[in-house]
């Protein structure tokens, strides 16, 4: 896959803003002792020396499902090695995969069906004009746009833009305003509204709240002690977003939309979540994967997970993030269990904040060659 293929998910548009000028940093992890090997670190310093100071990447490297974390900081304007695989960050999008587990939790059940209608989960009547399934909620067919109508950016708080997006205002989308777009064949179309509406849902279903809900299918399961979408219950374990001038900035509060962004995790914990993905016997993971759709040559999409065709001819399960605070990328190549796992604290906003994918790609690559 090269890098004019990769598609970002982000959670909104960039807003105009000045930007700050920010000379490379030195290389200080070419004077320490690191698990990383001399082409790994000279990689991930190519890709994070453009970013300001405290800036803090926390990454895991999973090579033949064997772990390895590593943390790094920009600080005194040199890229420095720092102990951050229990820090928190939001890890943005990221959660949509998560999401989409949940509902491959609840088929695995037998509870609901995947090409069931959302209609029959809502005691409200949709203005949608035609069916939406759960699958096409959770592998961006649905129609919907990337953001409701009634949640307008340019007229919310630039630094927390969801925080007061509720229940009571997307049922008003749903039964107001609601638009989707058809066509002749089904169409990839990214939606943030859609992987919220589905969490939504399964919240609905399960009378329990999304957070209560990730806990009992999936966090308690991976033994993932540290995530949560809940903000009041991390502590000095977070780490501090910062804008796209280096600058600290507010946490993104969700809301009703959780699903499609709302986690705040670890390296430590995702790296467990990645592991379990190469075990056959967690059905729900399995199911997640598979590919549900074809959006172009080099990528599918299963449930949650992108799919996507790398150069070299071998698959990687993929989703990034990002939030005004934070970038991540989590990429898994199966077949070798190999994986990669970065959370930073750099904006969705920031001019490089496309380095974290390819870092995250590079250092898959780097893992593959080197089998």
């Amino acid at each position: 896959m090269t890098k004019k293929s990769l598609v970002i998910f982000v959670m909104f548009a960039t807003f105009s803003c000045s930007r700050a000028q920010v000379q490379p940093a030195e290389n200080g992890l070419s004077q320490v002792n690191t698990p990383l090997t001399s082409e790994q670190t000279q990689l991930v310093y190519e890709k994070t020396k453009d970013f300001p100071n405290n800036t803090q990447l926390s990454i895991a490297v999973i090579e033949n499902g064997e772990v390895t974390f590593v943390g790094i900081k920009r600080l005194n304007d040199t890229i420095q090695p720092i102990e951050n695989r229990n820090k928190v960050f939001e890890i943005g999008s990221v959660s949509k995969v998560f999401t989409a587990v949940l509902l491959a939790n609840f088929v695995m059940n037998g509870e609901i069906a995947l090409n069931d209608s959302i209609q029959k989960f809502i005691n409200f009547e949709l203005n949608a004009g035609h069916d939406i399934t759960l699958k096409e909620l959770a592998n961006h067919t649905s129609g919907l746009p990337r953001l409701p109508s009634n949640l307008n950016l340019f007229f919310t708080d630039p630094k927390n833009p969801y925080k007061n997006y509720d229940e009571e205002k997307l049922k008003h989308y749903l039964t107001e305003e609601m638009e989707v777009q058809q066509s002749p064949a089904p169409k990839f179309e990214y939606s943030n509204l859609g992987a919220g509406l589905l969490g939504y849902i399964l919240a609905k279903c399960s009378n329990l709240t999304y957070n209560e809900l990730l806990h009992k299918l999936i966090f308690s399961k991976y033994e993932m002690s540290s995530s949560t979408t809940n903000l009041e219950k991390i502590n000095e374990e977070l780490v501090k977003g910062l804008d796209r001038n280096g600058n600290e900035t507010s946490n993104w509060d969700l809301n009703v939309l959780a699903g499609g962004g709302g986690i705040l995790s670890t390296t430590e914990d995702l790296a467990k979540f990645a592991v379990a993905q190469f075990s056959v016997e967690n059905e729900e993971l399995v199911l997640a994967q598979q590919p549900t759709f074809s959006i172009n040559d080099n990528m599918k999409i299963g449930l949650g997970w992108h799919i996507v065709k790398m150069n070299n001819d071998f698959n990687v399960l993929w989703h990034n993030g990002g939030t005004g605070g934070y970038t991540s990328s989590f990429g898994i190549d199966l077949e070798r269990k190999n994986g990669i796992v970065i959370l930073s604290n750099v904006s969705a906003f920031n001019e490089k904040m496309g380095n974290i994918d390819d870092l995250c790609f590079g250092l898959i690559n780097i893992l593959r060659v080197n089998k």
